[in-house]
């Protein structure tokens, strides 16, 4: 599939978002001039009507007024959103024959049947379509919200609840008798093949975007640091779809005028400085870009010029906010005295929340305690059969509020693994002193490989998280020394227990640095939640599939 990638940009299905490119360029071929390391300048200057310095700032700021206005084309989105409908249309259409089927056919035995079944065929013919309506009501097939976060998941939901509302408050007030059983069965039956489909489609989503396919190209547009940050953050993320093509700087770098694009050699982390944010349109038209990426550091003056610029390009403005790592619920829009302000919301740790979290915890933890229990004796009797020592292995390590617990695993080591911890302290791979990790360690035994592997050697932590040390999700569980050398602010990651797994888990374990694992979960920390939760959990079971970073 990655063989494929450069022919697959030209292509009519499934290709890498391409702009329609600019009405005045000589070849198609010229959206692909930055990535090709030509320089822009000649078609740039052959586009750029010739006049007074003040005349080409109002082209500049008038938008597309002086020429073919500028429409951005994504056409893979229309293609995945066609997708999307054609699942959910067979999710529903699925439920309604299943539902039937166990109502009215011989597959379930009920003890009342009504006396008319065609209006059932009828319902059962017309609900995939209406169901796709209730969708597209709720606005789960927009852009914006396909291909990434949780709100895709949560609107489906919402959907089917109000049309099960719907139904419930037809069904009273014209007094019309609805099979209970058909409803209880097509409605959560269609919830979930639908979220699944949407997994499904998600899923391909990605692994197109880790090939360099179904992105956006985006402009980010600030100053030098709060635009490198946008940079690394789409860099960070292959799965999220941002191709950064060209920087847009608040203020002109050397030979870089206000009132022109000129590239002259300047790049931000490798990405080609196309102009200033005076020059926003002229710089869209040569990136082809569909998205603009603003920092917040942009002043409102020019922040409102760009966006008037923007108007009917079908471009896609985004606007960095200035508090990073606060995302989902506590983010509110509040308007005072005119001016939208984001209100903040202190991250939630205890109450109602805390006390269910803690319940789904012990819970999940008990019973799959109960269903695990021949692995972990089967396991346990490997680890003894291959090395001498206990089979399992305890290490205090630092909870909630700092205080200080023993945590349970399978021994994955000779039991003299510490003694020679000091002769290996040289070799080991991380760049920081917070952890030892090393490869091929060879304190490692060969069934503490295995187990280390797939992750087995964790499943004793449910001990930890059935007697309230421990979470299913949180943070890294610290040693005390790592506490003790901790900044002020990474002694946030206290303030919930630690986790089994977490987005530590889920984003690369021993690969990831230091400092990013401290930003992970840190993250968590701040926006917590119970679907977050089960989504880590959900992650959890690819990461240890994929083994990324075990070791």
């Amino acid at each position: 599939m990655a063989d494929d990638t450069a022919d697959d940009a030209a292509d009519d299905t499934w290709a890498t978002t391409d702009g329609p490119g600019p009405p005045d360029a000589a070849t198609s071929d010229d959206a692909g001039d930055l990535d090709d390391g030509a320089d822009p300048l000649p078609r740039l200057r052959s586009s750029r009507p010739a006049s007074s310095p003040r005349r080409r700032e109002a082209t500049a700021l008038d938008g597309w007024s002086l020429r073919e206005p500028y429409r951005a084309q994504v056409s893979w989105e229309r293609k995945y959103t066609r997708l999307v409908i054609g699942a959910d249309l067979a999710a529903g259409a699925l439920a309604a024959g299943v539902a039937y089927l166990l109502r009215f056919g011989d597959v379930g035995v009920f003890d009342l049947a009504p006396t008319q079944l065609r209006p059932y065929l009828l319902v059962s013919a017309v609900f995939p379509v209406v169901w796709v309506l209730t969708m597209a009501l709720n606005r789960t097939y927009e852009g914006r919200f396909l291909g990434g976060g949780s709100e895709e998941f949560r609107r489906v939901v919402n959907a089917a609840v109000r049309l099960i509302a719907v139904v419930a408050v037809g069904s009273y007030t014209t007094k019309f008798e609805v099979a209970r059983a058909y409803v209880l069965i097509v409605f959560p039956l269609a919830t979930l093949l639908t979220l699944i489909s949407r997994v499904a489609a998600r899923w391909l989503l990605h692994r197109m975007r880790r090939v360099g396919r179904c992105q956006h190209r985006v402009l980010v547009v600030g100053a030098g640091e709060s635009a490198a940050s946008l940079v690394r953050l789409a860099r960070r993320d292959p799965s999220a779809g941002w191709n950064v093509v060209g920087v847009c700087l608040d203020r002109a770098p050397g030979r870089h005028s206000h009132d022109g694009l000129a590239r002259a050699g300047f790049d931000l982390l490798g990405i080609p400085i196309v102009g200033t944010s005076e020059a926003l349109p002229e710089a869209i038209r040569l990136t082809d870009a569909t998205t603009v990426a603003i920092s917040p550091q942009l002043d409102g003056e020019r922040l409102r010029r760009a966006l008037w610029a923007l108007e009917g390009s079908n471009v896609d403005v985004l606007v960095s906010s200035a508090v990073t790592d606060v995302t989902g619920p506590r983010i509110h829009l509040r308007p005072v005295a005119g001016l939208p302000l984001l209100h903040i919301e202190e991250p939630e740790l205890t109450g109602a929340r805390r006390l269910m979290k803690g319940l789904l915890d012990r819970g999940v933890a008990l019973i799959a305690l109960t269903l695990l229990a021949p692995l972990l004796l089967g396991l346990a009797l490997a680890v003894r059969l291959t090395s001498r020592g206990p089979a399992i292995f305890r290490q205090t390590r630092v909870g909630r509020g700092g205080r200080e617990f023993t945590m349970f695993k399978f021994r994955s080591m000779f039991i003299d693994a510490e003694a020679r911890l000091a002769e290996l302290a040289a070799q080991n791979e991380r760049e920081d002193e917070f952890m030892f990790k090393i490869r091929n360690d060879p304190r490692i035994t060969r069934a503490g490989g295995f187990l280390r592997k797939w992750s087995l050697d964790e499943v004793p932590q449910l001990f930890n998280v059935l007697n309230g040390s421990m979470s299913l999700v949180g943070p890294r569980p610290p040693l005390p020394r790592e506490v003790a050398k901790y900044a002020d602010d990474v002694h946030r990651r206290l303030m919930v227990k630690p986790g089994l797994t977490g987005l530590w888990q889920v984003s690369g374990r021993s690969d990831l640095p230091t400092d990013e694992a401290v930003r992970l979960d840190l993250r968590y920390v701040e926006n917590w939640s119970l679907a977050m939760d089960l989504m880590i959990l959900w992650k959890t079971v690819f990461a240890v599939i994929k083994r990324e970073g075990a070791y």
